[in-house]
């Protein structure tokens, strides 16, 4: 071979998220051309019934056969990733203290505004019954769900009786708490046979990953065919709605990022608001960039010693687990997500079942991967746990990369401002902090 020809570089495939947008706009509006043509034609629902909805329910069916091996293996590593909890004593208290209290008003902040805005409220209800037509079973499941049973039982029933029954009636609830459980054992139990256990559950998450993974390489194709499916039911109108979706998740995002987290590090980290934006400026901008907290730790460590003059050994335990457990950010996109298309459907969710998707938003944010995408399987379940139809999930993947980078920036800035808010006080705390 000629050196020349050893020195031409391959050409580079196009991006995820573009090919993703591609599908979109494909989807969109050969969905447009097909309704305009003819909406009610015998053509475009052979199209539907055997084209299209096919391979988005293939689709959606392998995400979803792979939620519950990777939110299991996800909450263990992220409950055990706490592993020093005992040797760091009150830093790995106030670390979790933190990272539940401030996820719950994240979700909370995204629940009351999509309450409020109703960003998936105003369709007609023809037309939410033609989108319904098509999963005849599960039409019926979201119109004859049965009660939502009380605080207690509900409170009850979150412990399963039986763990591989809840597995197989999709007790997402029973199988999250069994995986807390699980994680704080292997915490609690230090031997040579529980590091084989967590190496085995390690591999376990590293597989669900790959194959996620290998399932999110046909997004595109995925995504045009359920957004042609959509849209040739609905026309242009779907597209608005998913427009106020997109401005509520931001607008959250936004008020989160610089409310919430301007009064946390103010209030409880002692730190002025601008010296902390200003010192993890390049943390944002890497997180907004690369859309993967895991990918923007070794920046978020540099900034949290340079800039912000955190003790390295804070900084360090915080923001690596941080960076799978404190995602406010993912948390916040999940409960907003589920309430925009339970109001979508015509789906009205009952205050315990809010409650319920802002305590499972919670866990979610400690079960999701810091990658890319990571939230979408754990929507999904989401989804089908308050039996909302998980098909909705393709407007979702249209419009994700953007919001993804958001979420991911929020998940990152929200890393830092729990560092400096567990530092404070600690004995080697840096003496130079801006008040």
């Amino acid at each position: 071979m000629s050196q020349a020809a050893a020195s031409v570089t391959p050409p580079r495939r196009m991006a995820l998220h573009t090919r993703i947008l591609i599908g979109f706009l494909v989807g969109t509006f050969a969905g447009v051309l097909c309704y305009w043509l003819g909406r009610d034609a015998q053509w475009l629902s052979l199209i539907v019934t055997y084209v299209s909805q096919p391979v988005g329910q293939i689709f959606l069916r392998l995400l979803l056969m792979l939620v519950i091996p990777l939110l299991f293996s996800a909450l263990v590593l992220g409950v055990s990733e706490m592993g020093d909890l005992r040797s760091l004593g009150r830093v790995g208290w106030k670390t979790l203290v933190y990272t539940v209290a401030v996820s719950a008003i994240a979700v909370l902040i995204g629940l009351v505004l999509v309450n409020v805005l109703q960003p998936g409220a105003g369709m007609p209800d023809e037309t939410r019954s033609a989108l319904l037509e098509g999963s005849a079973e599960r039409a019926k499941s979201v119109t004859a769900q049965s009660a939502p049973p009380s605080g207690m039982e509900m409170l009850v029933q979150i412990v399963p009786d039986n763990v591989v029954r809840a597995a197989a009636n999709g007790d997402m609830l029973g199988i999250m708490f069994f995986a807390l459980m699980f994680g704080i054992a292997l915490v609690l139990t230090r031997t040579p046979s529980t590091d084989r256990v967590k190496e085995f559950v390690q591999g376990v998450y590293d597989i669900a990953m790959t194959l996620i993974d290998k399932v999110i390489q046909l997004a595109p194709y995925a995504v045009a065919c359920l957004l042609f499916t959509l849209v040739a039911k609905l026309g242009w109108s779907i597209l608005w709605q998913l427009g106020k979706y997109v401005g509520v998740v931001l607008l959250a995002l936004a008020i989160h990022q610089f409310v919430v987290y301007s009064l946390v590090v103010k209030v409880f980290g002692g730190m002025s608001p601008r010296v902390f934006f200003k010192g993890v400026e390049e943390a944002m901008l890497t997180a907004f960039s690369t859309a993967s907290s895991s990918a923007t730790l070794p920046t978020s460590l540099k900034v949290a010693e340079e800039k912000l003059k955190l003790p390295p050994r804070i900084a360090r335990f915080v923001l690596t687990v941080g960076a799978t457990a404190n995602q406010n950010g993912t948390a916040l996109f999940e409960g907003v997500t589920v309430l925009f298309l339970a109001q979508f459907y015509g789906i009205e969710l009952s205050m315990v079942q809010q409650v319920t998707v802002l305590g499972v938003c919670i866990l979610g944010g400690i079960g999701t991967a810091g990658v890319p995408s990571g939230s979408i399987p754990v929507v999904m379940m989401i989804l089908a746990m308050v039996k909302v139809p998980v098909e909705g999930i393709g407007l979702i993947l249209g419009v994700n990369h953007l919001l993804d980078m958001s979420r991911t920036t929020l998940n990152v800035t929200g890393d830092l401002a729990a560092a400096v808010v567990v530092s404070r006080g600690e004995p080697d705390e840096a003496s130079s902090r801006s008040g």
